[in-house]
């Protein structure tokens, strides 16, 4: 029952963060660029609640955002499962109690998903290059990210352990000597 309320919840914040890029940043943005939510809702989910919830949320998340905004279906997708599989990734191998360390994960996978991205359009599309502005635009939405993680961190650290105690399942081994 307890992942069933996690997953409604976790769909919600899904529609929070669309509304809020769809209407509420595009009206705060720097030379068009916008934070983009997503890899940080998506992040937060593989990181917390493990690799299998943070590939599919990420998948199916992607395939709406692909079904509703963009205009081949499946790049999106693909980028934002690659994103909840390096989220869990780094669960593994990194600290999710620290506020520096959370920021560099959002870094990292902001830069990862935005060069996939534009790098799998470009194939798709077969549209020239322009580096310089991509160069920009990723600088622009990383400082983005990395501001709303700064602000937003009490509220990650709190829903994502909630959702770590909902999906990871703690196994204590009791050792009888």
């Amino acid at each position: 029952m307890k992942k069933a309320v996690s997953i409604l919840l976790m769909f919600v914040a899904f529609l929070i963060i669309y509304f809020l890029q769809v209407n509420f940043f595009t009206w705060f943005n720097i030379a068009g660029v916008m934070p983009n939510l997503f890899i940080l809702l998506i992040m937060v989910i593989g990181l917390f609640a493990g690799k299998y919830a943070g590939i599919s949320t990420g998948v199916v998340a992607g395939l709406f955002l692909d079904i509703f905004i963009s205009k081949k279906i499946g790049v999106t997708a693909i980028t934002l499962g690659l994103v909840g599989f390096i989220g869990a990734l780094l669960d593994k191998n990194f600290s999710k109690d620290s506020r520096i360390t959370l920021v560099l994960m959002v870094t990292i996978l902001t830069l990862l998903y935005e060069t996939l991205n534009y790098a799998i359009n470009a194939i798709i599309f077969s549209y020239s290059l322009e580096l310089v502005d991509f160069f920009i635009k990723l600088v622009i939405e990383t400082l983005f990210n990395i501001l709303i993680t700064i602000i937003l961190y009490p509220l990650i650290q709190k829903c994502g352990y909630a959702l770590e105690e909902n999906f990871k399942e703690t196994k204590i081994l009791t050792r009888y000597f």
